[in-house]
């Protein structure tokens, strides 16, 4: 079974392409112009062991905030996609990632009911050209489009560390949870069905 996906969404703001491979080795292809989005998504590449690559270009004369909007909402596609029917995957993961002084934690469940619960607190208006605000915004929209229960929260003092402790801990709860377990041949839900 391949579990990849390829999604474009194209408007008057933005254009994004995203390829993802679940199964890969972490190797990424990363281009948004803003660069700490490069550098949070090379983590979830990395950290998660999926092959991804993204192309997106966006109305930057404005602000970043529809480029960093748009790429959540095309990651999440993707990777609804590429789940496929769900069947055989563990559902559920969670990680605790520290990076120096901060604390990130993300517990997930794939369970086709989007829902986002989201604690920090931001010292800076901005990490490079990604607004500290938009943190939130970027886990709650990937999980309305993954169609995934997210929950995260994180400590620490460095915005920079408590902002990439949270994105490795989502790949990382990602890995977990999408990976295959060779004992379950069905869904993971007393139900039948996730959703």
């Amino acid at each position: 079974m391949t579990r990849t996906a390829k999604v474009k969404r194209e408007t008057s703001e933005t254009k994004i392409e995203i390829e993802i491979n679940l199964d890969g080795s972490g190797q990424h292809e990363i281009s948004t112009a803003i660069g700490f989005l490069d550098h949070m998504l090379t983590a979830v590449a990395v950290h998660g062991l999926f092959d991804l690559t993204v192309k997106a270009t966006g109305d930057l004369h404005i602000d970043s905030h529809h480029t960093i909007e748009d790429t959540a909402i095309v990651l999440g596609k993707a990777f609804d996609q590429a789940l496929g029917d769900r069947k055989g995957i563990n559902r559920v993961g969670h990680a605790y990632v520290p990076m120096d002084e901060a604390l990130g934690f993300v517990a997930l469940d794939i369970s086709g009911r989007p829902y986002t619960i989201f604690h920090a607190t931001w010292a800076t208006p901005t990490i490079g050209q990604f607004p500290t605000d938009l943190v939130e915004h970027f886990f709650e929209t990937f999980a309305v489009h993954s169609r995934i229960t997210l929950h995260a929260r994180v400590d620490g003092r460095n915005d920079h560390h408590k902002a990439e402790a949270l994105f490795k801990a989502l790949a990382r709860a990602l890995r977990t949870a999408v990976d295959l377990d060779p004992r379950r041949t069905n869904i993971a839900s007393t139900k039948g069905t996730l959703s």
